[in-house]
């Protein structure tokens, strides 16, 4: 079982958003049988069977094993992956383009860069899937705490300065054989779970505010 897969399909971007199919993959990241399912769902057999028939079809659960019980052969099914992300590349037409309005400073903007990254990477991972080879990524997560907004900015721009020198220093655009890799760096407020929420209003009204569109 992956630990994520990438929907790009339509269809099966479609099928993943029923509320019960959405209920079912969560059921099978442990494998079980469409009776197993349909008695902790507390649905109809036939219901369930109907609900796994299509996500099956569509690549996001498989078959385990089969399970012979007198004159019954049990379908033992598993979830394709233990999470789903659904690209933009399921959605071509109104996907976000981040070239048409670039701007450092818009959370919208970053969005667009995101879901450029979720559609790419989708996409490297398929491939890479389909030829049986590893994809070379790598990716920092984090978090930090600034005492103010303006320390806030200084970071923004030291971190700026600092990949632009990087980028100075090892992109060859005339290397043979080189291959072009895309860099995306991010800095946002933390969202906040539980009793404590986010509060896009922090440091509002001071030097290096982060604009939100």
């Amino acid at each position: 079982m992956l630990d994520v897969a990438v929907i790009e399909d339509a269809a099966a971007a479609e099928a993943s958003l029923d509320p019960i199919r959405a209920l079912l993959l969560a059921e099978l990241r442990v494998p079980a049988s469409a009776a197993t399912v349909a008695a902790r769902m507390g649905l109809a057999r036939q219901k369930v069977n109907y609900h796994l028939k299509e996500l099956e079809r569509h690549g996001l659960v498989a078959l385990v094993e089969e399970r012979r019980k007198g004159n019954v052969t049990e379908r033992i099914m598993g979830a394709a992956a233990r999470s789903f992300v659904i690209s933009p590349a399921a959605l071509p037409g109104v996907a976000p383009d981040p070239s048409l309005a670039p701007d450092r400073l818009s959370a919208r903007w970053m969005l667009a860069v995101a879901a450029r990254l979720v559609r790419d990477v989708g996409t490297l991972i398929t491939g890479a899937d389909r030829a049986n080879k590893r994809l070379a990524t790598f990716a920092l997560d984090g978090e930090l705490t600034f005492a103010s907004a303006a320390d806030r900015a200084a970071f923004t721009a030291e971190l700026a300065a600092s990949m632009a020198r990087l980028v100075d220093k090892y992109h060859s655009a005339n290397a043979r054989g080189g291959r072009d890799h895309r860099l995306v760096v991010a800095l946002h407020p933390s969202v906040k779970t539980g009793t404590q929420e986010l509060d896009p209003t922090n440091h509002a009204g001071t030097p290096g505010r982060t604009k939100e569109q």
